[in-house]
């Protein structure tokens, strides 16, 4: 895509961000109009209607943003050192692990803070994740799509069988499910500030690792022979992505599709290039999160849907399009 044309697609995504974000601080149970999000704003008076703008609606929607953005991020991250366009963190076991071991914290009566939630999330996403990057990095591209799908959809089933299980014998299968399905109901400045700090560093770093994704993307004897060790990529990625994956697990909840979904659309427009996928699947993720959310708190008001299944609605058939496409 020409540079005139890139730099239009970005500013349309952002400003469908921000008319996004509005709609998501003033549509809900309860409306709000333009001039009350102003005075939250700029003008705070401890009211209820403020208050709401201030301390529920606007940290969450931020949340929202930072966590899609992380999705989309980590989505072209394992696209690219797999050489996998499947390849997802959701759809290959990392976040059901992170949800595993949140689930093991609930049960033990462990306070649920930001903080210890972030810890579980952590622990789950390291283990979870170093499952699958052994087992992708020793799969070849013609090989591996069926191998991975039926690895990915094991481990996976897996995790969340036994989340089931501990909600069951520990009296916590509400708070579980919850979980488990998706959501961003009791997000707060404090998770805001998780997603925002994880999310930007990871970011940075993501895009540093760019153009070594690049030459991986191209395989791993090419990489071999311009001098990379593919190996260290793939590691170099992965301690990237871990902390990202589990700051999205630990205020999203279990979330999937978007880093499947948005660097397979980034990639369709602009081609391989991760210097530009990179920051355009965070932008774009951000877009897909923030009217999924919409959608959830609207589709069946006043009470509130899994976010999940909006973003299950458009991934699923948008999943089983690729995967055919690459067995054919």
């Amino acid at each position: 895509m020409k540079q005139n044309n890139t730099i239009a697609f970005i500013f349309c995504s952002i400003i469908v961000l921000i008319i996004g974000l509005f709609l998501g601080i003033s549509l809900g149970a309860t409306h709000i109009g333009l001039t009350d999000i102003w005075d939250s704003v700029f003008n705070y008076t401890e009211t209820l209607e403020l208050m709401l703008i201030r301390d529920v609606r606007i940290p969450r929607v931020l949340s929202v943003l930072f966590t899609g953005g992380i999705l989309g991020v980590t989505g072209a991250m394992i696209q690219g050192v797999t050489r996998n366009p499947i390849a997802e963190p959701s759809l290959l076991g990392v976040s059901q692990g992170a949800t595993l071991v949140i689930a093991i914290f609930y049960a033990l009566g462990i306070t649920i803070s930001t903080s210890n939630v972030m810890i579980a999330s952590l622990i789950g996403s390291i283990f979870s994740g170093s499952i699958v990057v052994g087992f992708l990095s020793k799969q070849t591209k013609g090989s591996s799509i069926t191998k991975i799908l039926l690895a990915g959809t094991a481990l996976s089933t897996f995790f969340i069988s036994l989340t089931t299980i501990i909600g069951l014998l520990s009296n916590q299968s509400q708070f579980i499910a919850f979980w488990v399905s998706g959501g961003f109901r009791n997000a707060t400045w404090a998770d805001f500030k998780l997603v925002s700090i994880v999310g930007t560093v990871g970011l940075i770093l993501a895009i540093l690792l760019s153009k070594k994704i690049n030459i991986l993307s191209l395989g791993d004897d090419v990489a071999i022979s311009l001098g990379e060790n593919p190996e260290k990529i793939r590691l170099s990625t992965f301690l990237v992505m871990i902390p990202m994956c589990a700051a999205a697990v630990a205020v999203g909840k279990n979330i999937g599709f978007v880093g499947l979904i948005m660097p397979q659309i980034v990639r369709k427009i602009f081609g391989e290039d991760y210097t530009k996928n990179i920051p355009l699947s965070f932008l774009l993720g951000s877009v897909l999160l923030v009217y999924s959310d919409i959608a959830a708190r609207l589709f069946y008001s006043p009470y509130e849907m899994p976010i999940g299944i909006f973003t299950a609605l458009i991934g699923v058939p948008f999943f089983i399009a690729v995967a055919r496409k690459e067995r054919g």
